[in-house]
């Protein structure tokens, strides 16, 4: 499984978006948002259906997400000498949510709050790891957050906001995980050639830090077996990295988001999407439904499905798969989840308080298995 820090093009959109999401509900709860996001070289591009009474200052919520990152001007392409972030040139594009839409989703004395859209939501949990998520992913984005952690902190300032991680695990026939086989950690850094004499030797100076400080604490946390099988930098240097690099786009990291590939995905984004939209929602209690079958010892695996139609209050359908590890047939856990929990869009967003400005935390290092 993969992870990318929060300096990724990628995951700068995530949070520009939830950002933005957040400053909307904290002031008009039940607002509609979809709001995507562009970043390249020196400009940023917000593309909204918004319906809301907020008053947003969308260049402020913006500039200060980048800012919070880390990133500078000359990271983002702006020159400019005082390193601040006033001159990225910012568009937005704003217009309200489709009435025809609308009059399904909203909630009237004759209409109970129908799903914001169509679609599958999966939902994953085992028993790899104490927050029943997949090692794998769980290791990824440890490594993603130590990464920006040591970065920010100053202990090896040298590093730079873009970077990512890649773990791969050997797991045994019952599929227990047994030995971390390989780390991969691709990181941005400042030009260090003035300081040391070749790129040879400014790759060792990175890449044993990185070992040392990075992959080395993070692996020791976790009672499993691990051999000294690191890449650091593959490509031997990685000085131009972000916006400048990478174009980025809201929406592109969703199995970074989730469950790193070890789970099936409906193909539904998260950032950006306000709670009626069950691209999120119903994904969020896909996961609800899922933890809670393995932690009370159910499954020690366990995959929920959930389909919706647009305008639709009811799901379409209900899938549970244990793969072969339940206590009980999985139909019969399917009539205890119809029993006990309600999947109509408004008692999810209920359930689990989703009006609440609280998207912007879960838009980088994955949106589950959080403590």
């Amino acid at each position: 499984s993969e992870s990318v820090t929060e300096g990724h093009p990628d995951k700068v959109c995530d949070m520009i978006s939830d950002s933005i999401l957040d400053a909307i509900l904290s002031e008009d709860k039940d607002a509609r948002v979809a709001c995507e996001t562009l970043i390249t070289t020196a400009r940023v591009v917000v593309s909204a259906e918004i319906t809301t009474n907020a008053k947003i200052n969308y260049n402020k919520i913006i500039k200060d997400t980048i800012d919070e990152i880390g990133y500078s001007s000359s990271d983002l392409g702006v020159l400019k000498s005082n390193g601040d972030t006033d001159d990225i040139n910012i568009e937005t594009f704003i217009k309200e949510q489709s009435p025809h839409i609308a009059q399904g989703v909203d909630s009237s004395e004759n209409h109970e709050q129908g799903a914001g859209d169509q679609g599958l939501m999966f939902g994953f949990a085992c028993d790899d790891t104490p927050e029943l998520m997949p090692l794998p992913i769980t290791l990824s984005h440890a490594l993603t957050k130590k990464l920006t952690e040591v970065r920010k902190t100053g202990e090896l300032n040298w590093l730079k906001p873009d970077g990512k991680s890649q773990v791969t695990v050997e797991y045994d026939k019952d599929y227990h995980p047994v030995r971390i086989k390989k780390v991969v950690i691709a990181t941005q850094h400042k030009d260090l050639l003035g300081q040391l004499s070749t790129e040879e030797e400014e790759h060792n100076f990175i890449k044993e830090n990185v070992i040392n400080h990075i992959i080395i604490p993070v692996l020791k946390k976790y009672n499993i077996d691990y051999g000294d099988n690191f890449i650091v930098n593959g490509t031997g240097r990685f000085v131009e990295g972000g916006p400048i690099a990478d174009v980025g786009l809201t929406g592109r990291k969703i199995i970074v988001d989730t469950y790193g590939g070890y789970a099936r995905h409906g193909g539904g984004a998260f950032s950006g999407k306000d709670p009626s939209k069950v691209d999120r929602s119903a994904a969020y209690m896909s996961r609800y439904i899922a933890k809670n079958i393995v932690a009370s010892n159910l499954a020690s695996r366990c995959e929920v499905q959930i389909s919706y139609c647009i305008g639709i209050v009811e799901p379409m359908s209900l899938n549970i798969d244990t793969f072969n590890t339940g206590k009980i047939k999985d139909s019969a856990i399917v009539k205890i989840v119809k029993k006990i929990f309600d999947l109509r869009p408004a008692a999810i967003i209920d359930k689990l308080e989703l009006k609440k400005p609280i998207y912007k935390r879960f838009a980088s290092y994955g949106h589950f298995g959080r403590e």
